[in-house]
């Protein structure tokens, strides 16, 4: 005996909420307990600020992927001189974690063999019953879900940041040109900008800070220069380390050559913000014809076709 749709998506859907109000009485604390707690309990002798539930939770998942993922020490590829792509497309994402693609391919590998056996059970309780080999289209299409859906995720926030950082890069160069022309050396300008920085754009100031700790540990200003366009990951960046690279090299001012490649990413952006206005009407085509127009012919037209139908109803009538 097989429940109607219906009735199964109604119980699915109470045996969730129920789940989950369940969970978040089980973890989620009281807020006049929480108060009583702070009052009660005295002020921790250290400035670092108590983790909230949802830090405590991924704090958790991370816990639980680490010790599910002991095999996943040596899949990072590459070596300490020539870090891989993958490290380094999580270099360009910020996350630096030594662990971190222990994280990735654990997630990777449950999400692949968790979604197509919810999808096939799912199936099973609502009794549908697929032909021939249509069955197994959830599950494929499930298992690619978990497959990609890391993939997605470190792609987003790939994007996101190299955004963040291409918007940030032009005042942080005006900042350096002002920093290099009242005396301070480009290392210092550099760790000066990069705290000046920290609360405008957090991104940018950890990049420099890191820059900053691989010039004080020895390392030449050239190569920290290229592994910040490694972890970073932009064109304009490697423009602006090769200019700095060959500044340092022949002598030639690099506060002038600040300035200019200032005004050159200022102008690309603007050209890109021209470019993405050019595109806007194109892109609310589509929209405006299948579904402000068809809505607005009916707004308009609805009475009059109401009307006419009614008219030829009563002279058909007659």
């Amino acid at each position: 005996m097989t429940l109607p749709p219906l009735v199964f998506a109604g119980l699915v859907f109470a045996l969730v909420v129920t789940l989950s109000y369940a969970l978040l009485v089980r973890w989620l604390p009281d807020a006049g307990q929480q108060r009583l707690s702070r009052l009660s309990t005295p002020a921790p002798a250290s400035d670092q600020p108590t983790p909230s539930f949802w830090q405590s939770l991924q704090q958790r998942l991370v816990a639980a992927l680490l010790w599910l993922s002991p095999w996943t020490a040596g899949m990072s590829g590459g070596d300490g001189e020539t870090p891989s792509a993958l490290r380094v497309r999580f270099w360009n994402a910020g996350w630096r974690s030594p662990v971190a693609l222990q994280i990735y391919f654990t997630s990777k590998t449950l999400l692949t063999l968790l979604l197509p056996a919810v999808a096939w059970g799912l199936v099973e309780m609502s009794g549908w019953r697929w032909p021939g080999l249509q069955r197994f289209a959830p599950v494929l299409a499930g298992a690619a879900m978990g497959y990609y859906l890391p993939d997605w995720v470190l792609s987003l926030r790939v994007r996101r940041r190299q955004l963040a950082l291409m918007h940030a890069f032009p005042d942080a160069l005006d900042l350096l040109r002002v920093c290099v022309q009242a005396g301070l050396g480009l290392d210092a300008a550099i760790e000066r900008v990069g705290r000046e920085m920290r609360l405008a754009r957090p991104e940018l100031s950890d990049e420099f800070a890191l820059t900053g700790m691989a010039l004080r540990a020895g390392a030449s200003r050239a190569e920290a220069l290229r592994h910040l366009s490694v972890r970073i990951g932009l064109k304009d960046i490697d423009a602006l380390v090769s200019m700095l690279i060959q500044a340092d090299r022949f002598g030639t001012s690099v506060s002038e050559s600040l300035q200019v490649h200032a005004d050159a990413l200022r102008t690309q952006r603007r050209l890109r913000a021209e470019e993405a206005a050019a595109k806007l009407p194109v892109k609310l085509l589509i929209p405006l014809i299948f579904c402000v127009f068809p809505s607005l012919l009916t707004v308009l037209l609805g009475p009059v076709a109401v009307t006419l139908a009614r008219q030829f109803i009563k002279v058909g009538g007659t």
